[in-house]
């Protein structure tokens, strides 16, 4: 079964964070964004995989996400 994960990406002082909005277990770091993004993928599979060898069920995906405007 294919499913669909929602990342959302936040600048830190050493580069990106990224983290599974519907899996927050699933983190990581990069230098770039690009690299966070291939390290949050590769994450994403490790712990896929995890979860299969210990029977644990896997969240899904496909979260619904909006942006709430807000003056500040």
């Amino acid at each position: 079964m294919l499913s669909t994960y929602t990342a959302k990406y936040t600048a830190i002082s050493s580069g990106y964070m990224g983290q599974l909005v519907e899996w927050s277990e699933v983190i990581t770091e990069g230098k770039t964004l690009e690299e966070c993004r291939a390290n949050l993928e590769d994450a994403l599979h490790e712990m896929i995989a995890a979860y299969k060898e210990q029977g644990k069920g896997i969240p899904t995906g496909r979260a619904l996400l909006e942006q709430i405007p807000a003056e500040v």
